[in-house]
Formats: structure tokens, C-alpha cells, sequence
């Protein structure tokens, strides 16, 4: 199964986007193809999904260095940010236990989510048997961050998202993405 594929079925894209994907499409085409018939919640979740995890969360600090945040969603932004500078297991633990300490309730929560659920293990880190987390999680926990973001101007939604969307593009690149983030990167 090709990697957009794959994507589209763990980021549970709706049917309407469905068809206007095809195995052989690069990441980035698939992604525009999405955005070119107004799929954009579809188009976020798939470029979410495409993006290796660092190239995700990386993308999540970016945009949330622009943005009016409470003190708690800096917190997890600079969580996220220590993470994608060094992407040590005990930088992801500390994003994770902030995310999970804050009930993902705030936009901070997620944006440490995203990194804390890159790798590693989901539980307690006094827990022998690890609990590795599913590979889309990051991708979840980015949408999510993203969406949060878009509505901090609640009148300027589709916009702000837009322009995130648009952010992000680039660094899908030609195909390499899409390979890196569903083996695990």
C-alpha cells in the first residue's frame, strides 16, 4: 500500500477526499489536491500524517512563535521546540508528562503532545513494558495543535489555517516525507 494510502486510512480522511487521491501521488500532490477542492480539514490531516514527526512538531513551533499565547501554551511550545533541537528520550518524556499532567486541555498541552507522542513509550516511565504509541498519534496531536492555533481568532479560522496549511507545504518536498514518517522517523 503506497504511503499516501496508508495515510489516508490511518488519518480516517472522508470518502469525498478519498477520491481525489491516488497511490502513485507525490505527498505534496496529494495534499494540494485536497486543498484544490476545498477538502481542507482532510488536506491538514494527511499533511499532518505525511510530514516526519520532527518536520511536524518543527512546523507546530514555527507557527506558535506568532502567536498571542497563554503561559502554559508557551510552556508546552518551548517543551515541543527543546524536543525538536534535541530529540532525546528524555526531551520527549518531558513533553509527554507535561501534555499528559495538563489533560491535553490546553493548545500548550497539544503542542508538547505532538513531540511527547513522537516515540518512546505512553506509559508511566516507572512501567517495565513499554507502550509504544501508534504511528499517526503525532499526527493527531498536530492537528489538533493547529486547529487550536487557527482559533485563537476565531473570526479568521479557515484563514489562519490556511496560512499554517501553507506553511508547511514546502517541507513535504518531492516523496521523501511520506517514506520517512511511516517507518517511524
Amino acid at each position: 500500500m503506497s504511503a499516501i494510502m496508508q495515510a489516508s486510512m490511518q488519518m480516517g480522511l472522508s470518502p469525498e477526499a478519498m477520491v481525489h487521491l491516488r497511490p502513485e501521488m507525490t505527498p505534496q500532490a496529494a495534499v494540494q489536491s485536497l486543498l484544490d477542492v476545498g477538502a481542507m480539514p482532510d488536506a491538514l490531516k494527511l499533511l499532518a500524517r505525511l510530514l516526519p514527526k520532527r518536520y511536524a512538531v518543527a512546523w507546530l513551533c514555527q507557527c506558535a512563535r506568532d502567536q498571542p499565547l497563554e503561559l502554559e501554551d508557551k510552556a508546552g511550545a518551548s517543551l515541543a521546540e527543546k524536543w525538536v533541537r534535541e530529540p532525546t528520550e528524555s526531551n520527549r518524556r518531558a513533553a509527554f508528562e507535561f501534555a499528559n499532567s495538563g489533560g491535553y486541555k490546553s493548545l500548550g498541552a497539544w503542542l508538547a503532545a505532538a513531540a511527547g507522542w513522537s516515540g518512546g513509550s505512553l506509559a508511566p516511565a516507572a512501567q517495565e513494558t513499554p507502550v509504544p504509541p501508534p504511528e499517526h498519534i503525532t499526527a493527531c496531536a498536530t492537528v489538533a495543535a493547529i486547529n487550536l492555533m487557527a482559533a485563537l481568532v476565531v473570526e479568521h479560522f479557515a484563514a489562519r489555517r490556511t496560512e499554517f496549511i501553507a506553511r508547511a507545504l514546502g517541507l513535504l518536498g518531492t516523496g521523501e516525507a511520506a517514506g520517512a514518517n511511516t517507518k517511524g522517523a
